[in-house]
This record gives structure tokens, sequence and C-alpha cells, in this order.
């Protein structure tokens, strides 16, 4: 029985984030259920230049990722009818990346205005993996309350905060976008090669800095 991760793409800035999870997913043969908010557009296109549009998402989906697209079905975020609106229909969990503070506060309080804020409270009640990813700051009270709100609801809050220990202070903005990707993708439980692992040592796999 196919039983996908639910990735959801809210309208945070921040799709790059997006793209590296579904290509850690993809590249680990995982199957992937997408769901993309329509603010997201908006900003995949504001951020990157690519649309996407739910009657031709194969081609610009493909696009956007640069790859084939594997396993993977994509749910406009208006079908409140989709599968990953029932927690009868198998999912592993569900990464919400970027998270918006709407995105945040429809799924804390049950709010379900579109598929992925429904898809979301489902995995939670049914006591699923589910990881959010906000991007924001600063925050605001209602914010951290909405965060603690999801985390007492079992869910894994990982801010988009990346480190740098793996590539030191002269880090791409790849190297750390994929930091991030792959702290979620390890608290889903994922196996990914995209971002260096602290082994105890200082500097251990970084050349110093002005060095040969």
């Amino acid at each position: 029985m196919r039983e996908p991760w639910v990735v959801g793409v809210s309208g945070a800035s921040g799709t790059p984030y997006a793209r590296a999870v579904l290509t850690g997913l993809l590249d680990a043969g995982e199957a992937v259920d997408l769901v993309i908010s329509k603010a997201a557009r908006l900003t995949i296109l504001d951020e990157t230049g690519a649309t996407v549009r739910d009657a031709h998402w194969k081609d610009d989906v493909g696009a956007w990722l640069g790859r084939d697209l594997g396993d993977l079905t994509y749910w406009p975020a208006g079908d409140l009818a989709a599968g990953p609106s029932s927690g009868s229909y198998p999912a592993r969990g569900m990464v919400v990346v970027p998270a918006s503070t709407a995105a945040c506060a429809g799924i804390a309080i049950g709010l379900s205005k579109d598929l992925l804020q429904r898809a979301a409270e489902v995995n939670l009640k049914e006591r699923r993996r589910t990881v959010i990813v906000p991007r924001e700051t600063p925050v605001t009270r209602s914010h951290l309350e909405h965060l603690i709100a999801l985390h007492d609801a079992g869910a894994v809050v990982l801010p988009a905060s990346p480190g740098f220990y793996g590539s030191g202070a002269q880090a791409t903005a790849q190297q750390l976008i994929d930091f991030v990707a792959g702290k979620a993708l390890d608290a889903m439980g994922v196996e990914h090669t995209l971002l260096t692992r602290w082994k105890g040592e200082l500097n251990a796999q970084r050349k110093p800095l002005g060095g040969p």
C-alpha cells in the first residue's frame, strides 16, 4: 500500500527549503503527496520565477524542482475532498515547509482553511509524525503561543535556523538551505546526505580560513 509523506508548502518566504526537502524525499525513494497553498504559488513565483498551475502541475512542479518527479502526487489546495483530508487515507506523516505564521495559527486552532491546514490537522489527530518549519522573524506572543500549541499537539517545531558548523562562515546559500532541509528530514526519519554532521572535533570538515 502506498504510504506517502504529505508535503505542505505555505506562503512564507523560504520556498527553497521546500524544494530541498522535496528533492531529499524523492532522492530517498519516498512517495510524496504535495499541497501548495495559493499564497505559496505567489512566493514561488517571486523567489524563483516558476509558476505552479493546478491543470499543469506535472510540468510546472517538474520545472520548479528541476528533476523527475518520481512517485509524487499533487493535490490542489482548494480540494478539501482530497485524500490527505481524511484520517483513513494512509500517510507516513507530514512536513509543512516553509510554514507561515498564518498556516501555523490555522493548524494550531484547527481552522482547516484549506487542504494544507486540514491535512496537517489530520496528521496531528492521527498521531503521525508532523514537522512544522516556521520561517518568520521576529515573532509575536501569539506566534509563540501557536507554536507551543503545535508542540503540545505532538508536532516537531523546527524553525528554519541554519547551522554553520558543517560548512563554516563562508557557507553558500544552498549549504544553509540544505542544513535546514536535512534537519527536517532527520525529524521525519528519512535518510539523506544534505548536511555534514558534527563529529566532536573542531574544524574537522573544513580547511582553515586562508588555507590552501
